[in-house]
């Protein structure tokens, strides 16, 4: 089962890093109830092993300037693999586009998208992405507003399963 690899302090180190990524080595170890070195070497390897990707700052787009979020749901021509492939290497290349995941079922894509104002999200929208190689058909949803945007795994689910299954 994924997640027993690691033990109850590489999933507490994890948590506090989720919740708080900028903290020092010194104040996580101390939250974590182990000394400094140890927990480095921890963090080192979960970063090593591909448990940790990387260290984001969390922006508020409409702070920048960027009024308009946008799901878009597309579906393509082919779902033959090297089509699927293709596609998400294009979304790679479109700025506007921040999330991009296959799903199973009506649609073959979503796309989260931002922009700073319907005008260029337009023009993304009729100029690459409908425009876009085997793409089908794209049904687009304007964010009104988000009510939870909570980065991470929740841990606490698993820590449940893990005591039940003990």
């Amino acid at each position: 089962m994924p997640g027993t690899r690691l033990d109850d302090i590489d999933r507490m180190i994890l948590t506090e890093l989720q919740a708080d990524g900028r903290m020092t080595n010194v104040e996580l170890a101390k939250r974590v109830g182990i000394s400094a070195p140890p927990c480095l070497r921890r963090v080192r390897t979960l970063e090593e092993q591909g448990f940790i990707r990387g260290y984001h700052a969390d922006v508020d787009p409409r702070e920048l300037g960027f009024e308009v979020q946008v799901f878009a749901m597309v579906g393509l021509v082919s779902q033959a693999e090297v089509d699927l492939s293709a596609f998400e290497d294009r979304c790679q290349d479109w700025p506007l586009v921040r999330e991009c995941h296959m799903l199973n079922g009506e649609v073959d894509f979503v796309l989260k998208c931002v922009a700073p104002d319907l005008r260029t999200f337009q023009t993304f929208l009729t100029e690459k992405l409908t425009a876009a190689d085997n793409v089908a058909s794209v049904k687009t949803s304007l964010v009104i507003r988000g009510a939870k945007d909570q980065p991470g795994v929740p841990f606490e689910v698993l820590e449940e399963r893990l005591a039940r299954e003990a």
